[in-house]
């Protein structure tokens, strides 16, 4: 049996990772950024939130495009937009053109995962899908690891966030391109697929479809309190996760001291150790679920287990001042919050197939609205108090609302 399926998901994993390469730029590079346009954090707060302002918009509306036209197509258009915007990046040349080719880069950028979703659902078998939506939101993790290595190394070489600004969006283009050429929206529409493969995948799935039944109503979906909470809980680990992303770096230069190189490093240690949690998780539920574990209590352990973990950890953060204890602490919550990407394999599970785009791209839409206002928050806290205390105070709130959430799920079918 051939493996064309993982192929697309590794191609994926790269797609999302160079993604989140473009995402993690502007918060290395903000330090620089922020002397050079002269603005105070909170300014800052509020150009590291834009990018959200319309992804999350388009997060719904994404997950209709990959309904209606299927992943492959929407994939690599969304790629090769947003690598345009990110190189626009570095033409800018204050704080409001920065923000506008943010705005630029969240429409490009959202219908990306409500696609790979979708593409789960038409490729991957149920034991399988924990190790894809591994791939497809391991991504994150491990292009923001990257991206710390790669652009702190370019600003450091190079003397010029510019530069790396516009290295990023070149290498986005060309993965766009690549995802165009591979990808294809159904096995028996890729010449590489064997027929043991397709077999395969056809048996899985036929067997989901005869245990779900078919058909959703959109207005019966949004009535299930099963479906608030995903989309809570959503917004939780999106909470946490954005609350790392945009001001971690700006938390290591001005707590520990960090230079751009050591930032770098550090940067990478912590979102790497994200990245190696991502596929941890997904391993542990596909194995648990093929050695006949019951559905909801493998995802209720799983992710209650990795959401207390995720806030014990940085709500430690706060009280340790070891610039080694701080950097473990950072990569622990990292590693056990991204158990929870996991949370990609539950529009397929709990909605039929031909609306698994449709509630992915609403449940993202509801976890990016974190991405709009945690930035914004943290850099009042910090402005207001001259502290991150209140802020990993924030962070450890909201993974205390992701455990609720994760534990007060049924992981069944919801409509």
């Amino acid at each position: 049996m051939t493996n064309v399926r993982w192929r697309i998901f590794f191609l994926i994993l790269g797609t999302v990772a160079i993604n989140y390469i473009d995402r993690a730029s502007l918060s290395v590079a903000m330090p620089l950024i922020g002397k050079e346009f002269a603005i105070s954090p909170a300014i800052q707060g509020i150009l590291l939130s834009s990018f959200f302002w319309t992804y999350c918009l388009m997060q719904i509306p994404g997950g209709m495009l990959a309904d209606r036209f299927l992943p492959r197509a929407v994939i690599a258009a969304s790629t090769i937009l947003w690598g345009s915007f990110a190189a626009l990046g570095a033409v800018t040349t204050g704080w409001i053109t920065m923000l506008l080719t943010r705005l630029g880069l969240g429409i490009s950028e959202g219908p990306i995962y409500p696609a790979g979703a979708k593409l789960i659902g038409h490729w991957m078998t149920p034991v399988e899908r924990g190790r894809a939506a591994a791939l497809l939101d391991g991504g994150a993790p491990l292009g923001t690891a990257l991206g710390s290595l790669i652009i702190a190394g370019l600003i450091a070489a190079l003397g010029s966030w510019r530069l790396a600004f516009v290295a990023a969006g070149l290498g986005t283009v060309a993965c766009g391109i690549g995802a165009w050429v591979y990808i294809r929206n159904h096995p028996h529409e890729h010449r590489a697929v064997s027929p043991a493969e397709r077999r395969h995948i056809h048996d899985g799935l036929l067997d989901v479809e005869n245990r779900v039944g078919q058909g959703a109503e959109v207005r019966a979906m949004l009535a299930s309190g099963q479906i608030w909470l995903l989309f809570v809980g959503w917004f939780c680990f999106n909470s946490l996760w954005y609350g790392f992303l945009t001001w971690v770096p700006s938390f290591l230069v001005k707590t520990q001291g960090l230079d751009i190189g050591a930032l770098g490093w550090a940067s990478f240690v912590v979102f790497f150790a994200g990245f190696a949690g991502e596929l941890t998780g997904g391993q542990l539920l596909d194995s648990w679920l093929r050695a006949g574990g019951a559905v909801p209590r493998v995802y209720r352990t799983l992710f209650g287990f990795a959401s207390a973990l995720a806030t014990l950890s940085v709500f430690l953060v706060a009280f340790v001042h070891s610039e080694a204890w701080v950097i473990v602490l950072l990569a622990a919550t990292l590693f056990f919050l991204r158990w929870c990407g996991m949370y990609w394999t539950l529009p397929g599970l709990m909605i039929a197939r031909e609306k698994a785009g449709f509630l992915a791209g609403a449940m993202n839409f509801a976890g990016n609205i974190s991405g709009i206002v945690i930035p914004v928050i943290v850099g009042f806290i910090v402005s207001l108090t001259g502290s991150y205390y209140l802020a990993l105070m924030t962070f450890a709130a909201v993974g205390a609302g992701l455990f609720v959430c994760s534990v007060g799920m049924r992981y069944r079918r919801a409509v």
